[in-house]
């Protein structure tokens, strides 16, 4: 190109895009970048001279300008879905495995549940994902090789959580946040079931689930009107995941504390279970806590994923009756409920239960402290509960 032929070339961007445009289908590929280039001093933030500048890179060997070029695409719009594959393409060319595993990661998750793609587009997605699949699979070999079996010198908590770790690193798990309704306590681990070495009282517990269980089948079948519909919204509300359970005793629910009010007539008929109650150390906030009920769930009921309302308390369930095909998960794992046997959870983290059988599904649940508080931080909370149900009493029931 002479001198007088730049000097003639078009002055606004558009046009020099125009100019570099034709360079590029007539092979002139130097020229194609030099007119990008000249465009983009013009008009810098324009995304679609950044795609035409890399793609002219690309053809003429320029694996470095093509990565600068799809890099300004991206400091523009992070969601750009073209730059993104453009981007892992030149990785996966480039032998870059390390790389285009993470770029291959990054259009999975910008066209999972998106719109249809053009069919050029989408079969060149399609071709870059089996690479990464086949990448994923490679390392997830390597990996679980590497880990080997459990080591039995290893506690439970310990196998859970290493377990965990793997497949979060490898993409298999979701890492879930606290969602707090009500009060958040800041820096406590956002753990979905609490080690059980936390509740040493567990055990105690679990030693009169039969005559919890006992008890529990009497106050059913005396017919018992503290039994009431779990769900009950506020009239008017609006249709929501909770509406298909509104009003139902599909999930049921008989209550022996109530935020922090004793159900007397049924503590009452069930001695056993008001014992094993007053047994365990417990959240005693007065108007708040603490909560304990039978949880009654129907045959062929789900309860929606939901979270709950503080993370200053563990959610205790006792299981008592447990038919088969019962589930319940809390975050990225899925327990079943073993009759007899305790577990607690997070409840602000997402979770949600299911009675996929004939049968009637029944545990017992309560609440307790988050064992990761201290008592000063315990004390620390419960002086703040009490002056915001003095200065304002509408937040009672909340906690």
């Amino acid at each position: 190109m002479t001198d007088d032929a730049t000097t003639a070339l078009p002055a606004t961007a558009e046009q020099l895009n125009r100019h570099a445009l034709t360079a590029l289908r007539e092979g002139r590929f130097d020229e194609a970048v030099c007119g990008f280039r000249a465009a983009l001093a013009l008009d810098p933030r324009a995304a679609p001279l950044w795609h035409n500048l890399a793609h002219a890179c690309r053809l003429n060997a320029d694996d470095a300008g093509e990565a600068a070029a799809l890099d300004r695409a991206l400091a523009i719009d992070q969601r750009d879905l073209l730059a993104h594959v453009r981007r892992a393409q030149l990785l996966q060319r480039c032998n870059d495995e390390s790389g285009a595993f993470a770029a291959w990661s990054a259009v999975r998750q910008l066209t999972q549940n998106g719109p249809p793609l053009a069919p050029a587009m989408a079969d060149q997605i399609a071709a870059g994902l089996a690479y990464f699949a086949a990448l994923e699979q490679r390392l997830t070999g390597r990996v679980e090789q590497a880990m080997g079996q459990p080591d039995a010198a290893l506690d439970p908590a310990e196998q859970r959580r290493i377990a965990a770790f793997v497949d979060t690193a490898l993409g298999r798990r979701r890492t879930y946040t606290n969602v707090c309704a009500g009060l958040h306590y800041p820096f406590l681990p956002a753990d979905e079931f609490f080690d059980r070495h936390h509740f040493p009282w567990f055990a105690q517990l679990e030693a009169e689930a039969p005559a919890i269980r006992r008890e529990l089948h009497a106050l059913l079948d005396d017919g018992d009107s503290a039994l009431r519909p779990y769900v009950r919204m506020s009239e008017g509300a609006p249709a929501n995941v909770w509406s298909a359970l509104d009003g139902s005793l599909d999930w049921g629910a008989c209550f022996l504390w109530e935020y922090g009010v004793a159900n007397q007539p049924v503590l009452d008929k069930c001695p056993r279970t008001a014992a094993a109650l007053a047994a365990v150390p417990g959240t005693m906030l007065p108007g708040r806590a603490p909560n304990a009920f039978f949880s009654l769930l129907k045959p062929h009921t789900r309860i929606p994923p939901h979270t709950g309302v503080t993370n200053t308390r563990a959610i205790v369930h006792l299981a008592l009756d447990i038919p088969p095909d019962c589930g319940f998960r809390v975050g990225g794992e899925t327990r079943q409920w073993v009759a007899g046997q305790a577990f607690a959870f997070d409840d602000t983290i997402e979770h949600e239960a299911w009675n996929h059988s004939d049968q009637r599904r029944a545990v017992l649940i309560l609440d307790c402290w988050n064992p990761h508080l201290s008592d000063h931080e315990r004390a620390a909370i419960a002086r703040y509960c009490a002056v915001l149900d003095d200065t304002m009493p509408s937040a009672l029931g909340r906690i």
